[in-house]
């Protein structure tokens, strides 16, 4: 089956740029999120680190559980 699909690849012209292109997207954005990770304090980190385990809060930053 892979040298069916193979076949018709071939024949299509111009096709060997779309491995560079795909490549190019995904390297840039993996060297957009390293900067980013690089970049990001390290309290906003462990605040998103916390917050699946931190309850629903409002406005006032208190805990809507402790509210009830």
């Amino acid at each position: 089956m892979l040298k069916f699909i193979k076949h018709h690849m071939d024949t299509i012209g111009g096709i060997g740029i779309y491995p560079v292109i795909s490549f190019v997207i995904f390297f840039s954005i993996f060297c957009i999120a390293l900067l980013y990770v690089w970049r990001a304090r390290r309290t906003h980190i462990d605040h998103m680190a916390s917050l699946p385990l931190v309850g629903p809060t409002d406005t006032n930053g208190s805990n809507n559980h402790a509210n009830q």
